[in-house]
């Protein structure tokens, strides 16, 4: 129960995240920036003040960051948490597949010369 109330937050922040991303204003966005102007709309300069947007985006990343990591805790240590890999689902008493039968008769192999005589010449091309 938990993980699920706490993966509805991680995606009502990651919404909230991308809304207030979406909402904030460009670095480059006034008109008098293209043209040489370094204000940007700021009695701060070109860099500014941090502005609501930009902390609350600030804070909500950092819920965010927190969700997540406490998802993985909890994903990794499930109570009763159920086969770790497909092999533990295998039912120990099924029966494994039986291969096919190979064919144990080989085919005979050329004589070998016996040894202090030479072997045949190969033949001319």
């Amino acid at each position: 129960m938990l993980q699920k109330i706490l993966l509805l937050v991680h995606v009502l922040l990651s919404a909230s995240i991308i809304a207030l991303v979406l909402l904030q204003r460009g670095k480059g966005a006034d008109a008098g920036a293209g043209f040489g102007s370094g204000a940007s709309g700021t009695v701060f300069g070109a860099r500014g003040s941090s502005t609501f947007f930009s902390k609350m985006t600030a804070v909500l990343a950092t819920c965010f960051f927190v969700t997540s990591l406490s998802l993985a805790y909890l994903a990794s240590h499930r109570a009763g948490a159920g086969p770790k890999s497909l092999l533990d689902q295998v039912p120990v008493s099924a029966p494994l597949p039986s291969a096919p039968k190979a064919n144990t008769e080989l085919p005979a192999l050329p004589a070998v010369p016996a040894s202090g005589t030479q072997a045949p010449a190969p033949p001319p091309k």
